[in-house]
């Protein structure tokens, strides 16, 4: 009799749990139709001449009990330009009713994706001759996450959800102390890492695999040649896809700034970095699951984030005698803006994203190039269930350090924002800033 009992509880539980979620998966190929500069490397010299792997755009749509809804995102690109959000943003408020909560992007950082960001058009890129490709590419790229997104809402059908998770250890802190306390790049084993690997496990209501998103703090930097390419993360996706062919996999870059993968340098390192990833996507599959059950809540909301004080126009000047070209065009765009009687930003709109997932996950969007300090911190500070923190999402604008980080400097500490538009580096305060909108968005979408 008792084990009749638990044998109609566990029908009920999985009858409710069926009927609980909706969910619908999409992807497709956004691979560049003709040669285009490519992204991610300064030391590059020509485009693009061929591909290793087809980039993808990926969409997840999630719909609760009440008929709330929202969308991720995953791109095999270097970045996402906030215009690109917010023109998908209005076209989405449109067609479907989706407030800009229920929106998230998030890109996998690959240093073998075309270089589009609108930004650049007349920036430092444009002095390659390829800014109208980029605006063409960009256009191209609206269209296809436009028909994406409709496509994944189009697939909502009744699904359980379940939150898993494993470990993986490729990547590796690229901050490694030098000489007179200055930081270079190159693998620091002693230095900060996040190995966790996040998992979303999506299976319709016999428990059939649809959908997987996974993450990783790393870089997507193994590969530095000039074809197309996904990198680790693309592979991991490829593997994903190919052991389960009628599930989406989709990878979430994590606060990645400071790791590289580690070996890196040919296409079998970017293969093998990605069997690895996609064993521990696999791994954590066979580990108890997290039931996904309740209401879905989101919020969205910018954050004053401020720059130090900029250089003056006599600190400019001298900087266009510099050797490097980067920081002589960098010096002459911000000169050209005080030419034209500009007064440079102070500050910059810097947009976080939380996103409760029923009772159970709670997701972090984070923008720019966060550091892993940020992951680690959030984790120490937000108790409650299961917690995944990601950057690259919404806006890819620069390098966020931590306080730690910017005192220290290098590279992603402000060298880095010779290569933006922005005037670089941040204030101190950034750290406080980032995470007291986290702890106000946490709390707002607290039942």
């Amino acid at each position: 009799m008792r084990a009749l009992v638990l044998l109609l509880l566990l029908a009920g539980t999985t009858l409710a749990a069926d009927t609980t979620w909706k969910a619908g998966a999409s992807k497709t190929v956004i691979t560049p139709k003709e040669p285009m500069w490519m992204a991610g490397y300064a030391a590059r010299t020509k485009p693009a001449e061929g591909t290793a792997q087809e980039l993808y755009a990926k969409a997840l749509a999630l719909e609760d009990a009440h008929g709330q809804r929202f969308v991720f995102v995953t791109l095999d690109l270097i970045g996402v330009p906030r215009a690109l959000r917010a023109s998908l943003e209005k076209r989405f408020a449109v067609a479907h009713e989706l407030p800009p909560e229920a929106l998230l992007l998030n890109v996998s950082h690959t240093h073998c994706g075309p270089e589009y960001r609108v930004a650049n058009e007349t920036g430092i890129f444009a002095e390659f001759g390829h800014a109208e490709q980029a605006v063409a590419y960009g256009t191209f790229l609206e269209e296809a996450l436009f028909k994406l997104i409709n496509d994944a809402i189009a697939q909502l059908a009744p699904a359980q959800l379940s939150y898993h998770h494993a470990r993986c250890g490729f990547a590796m802190n690229r901050r490694l102390p030098s000489e007179n306390n200055t930081f270079r790049n190159a693998p620091n084993p002693d230095g900060p890492v996040d190995h966790n690997v996040p998992v979303l496990r999506v299976s319709d209501p016999a428990g059939k695999l649809r959908a997987v998103m996974f993450g990783y703090a790393c870089h997507n930097t193994t590969l530095p040649f000039y074809q197309w390419c996904g990198d680790y993360a693309g592979y991991a996706q490829e593997y994903l896809e190919a052991e389960h062919p009628e599930a989406v996999a989709l990878f979430v870059e994590g606060c990645g700034g400071d790791q590289n993968p580690y070996p890196r340098g040919k296409i079998e390192l970017a293969q093998f970095h990605g069997r690895a990833l996609a064993t521990s996507v696999e791994a954590a599959l066979t580990t108890p699951p997290v039931p996904i059950t309740g209401a879905l809540r989101s919020a969205f909301g910018d954050v004053t984030v401020d720059f130090a004080p900029p250089p003056d126009r006599a600190e400019l000047e001298a900087r266009t005698k510099s050797s490097d070209r980067y920081t002589v065009s960098h010096a002459r765009k911000l000169l050209d803006r005080l030419d034209k009687g500009e007064t440079l930003p102070a500050s910059y709109p810097y947009p976080v994203q939380v996103v409760r997932l029923g009772d159970s996950l709670t997701f972090i969007g984070l923008s720019g190039e966060v550091v892993v300090d940020y992951s680690l911190r959030l984790h120490r500070e937000i108790s409650g269930g299961p917690l995944w923190v990601a950057g690259y999402c919404n806006d890819v604008m620069a390098y966020i350090p931590s306080r730690r980080v910017l005192e220290e400097g290098g590279y992603e500490g402000g060298e880095s924002m010779r290569f933006s538009n922005l005037p670089g580096p941040w204030a101190p305060t950034i750290e406080e800033r980032v995470v007291g909108q986290v702890h106000a968005l946490l709390k707002s979408t607290t039942p």
